[in-house]
């Protein structure tokens, strides 16, 4: 799905697109990393030679140090997804940002600087998103939503949504979770196979 026009006037402090004249494309990836799905997925992406950016949940981390190593390893950014998913509009200010910096230090106890955030399911608050921007986060969200965690959606759904909304400057959210393997494997081949040539996937680096 593509970002509306008035979240993106709403919210313009929030990152919907990067830099569209530097004729790049921005992969992301939620909610890992997981060794069922992400190894796969940097297989794939350096096949391809392309970089992307992986929003990582804490708790992920801790539990699987190693895959998180490898996407280091392998050049990609990394980016802070709360410890354990919190939706922002469920939970007090305090909770949520201190679930943040908990995240933030794991993250930070493997060698990675970073400052980009995605609040979970895109929901956070206007005094958490304000009191993230005031600490120097920079909040990234969305303009094309693939869809691929749902399950009621067909893969060639989820690949028409990529196909018909791709930009210069676009930022593709992807998952790498269970729940969104099967639509993954077969649009993430197809999406790096079909780059239009004056295009080029990259990290985000804010």
């Amino acid at each position: 799905m593509k970002s509306s026009v008035f979240l993106k006037l709403l919210f313009p402090k929030r990152h919907w697109k990067i830099k569209p004249h530097h004729q790049k494309i921005y992969l992301t990836f939620d909610d890992g990393p997981i060794p069922e799905v992400t190894p796969w997925i940097l297989s794939l992406l350096k096949k391809y030679n392309a970089k992307a950016t992986f929003f990582c949940i804490g708790e992920n981390i801790e539990k699987h140090p190693d895959v998180f190593k490898q996407i280091i390893a392998d050049g990609h950014a990394i980016g802070n997804h709360t410890f354990n998913h919190l939706n922002g509009w469920k939970t007090s200010t305090n909770d949520y940002l201190n679930n943040i910096v908990k995240t933030q230090n794991i993250i930070e106890s493997h060698g990675v600087k970073t400052k980009i955030f995605r609040p979970p399911y895109g929901r956070c608050t206007n005094k958490q998103a304000q009191t993230l921007l005031k600490q120097g986060k920079e909040i990234i969200m969305w303009d094309v939503l693939t869809r691929d965690y749902d399950q009621r959606a067909s893969k060639e759904k989820c690949l028409e949504i990529y196909q018909k909304n791709l930009e210069a400057g676009s930022l593709i959210v992807l998952h790498d979770s269970l729940k969104a393997y099967a639509n993954l494997k077969h649009i993430l081949p197809r999406i790096l196979e079909s780059k239009p040539a004056h295009l080029n996937f990259d990290k985000i680096n804010l």
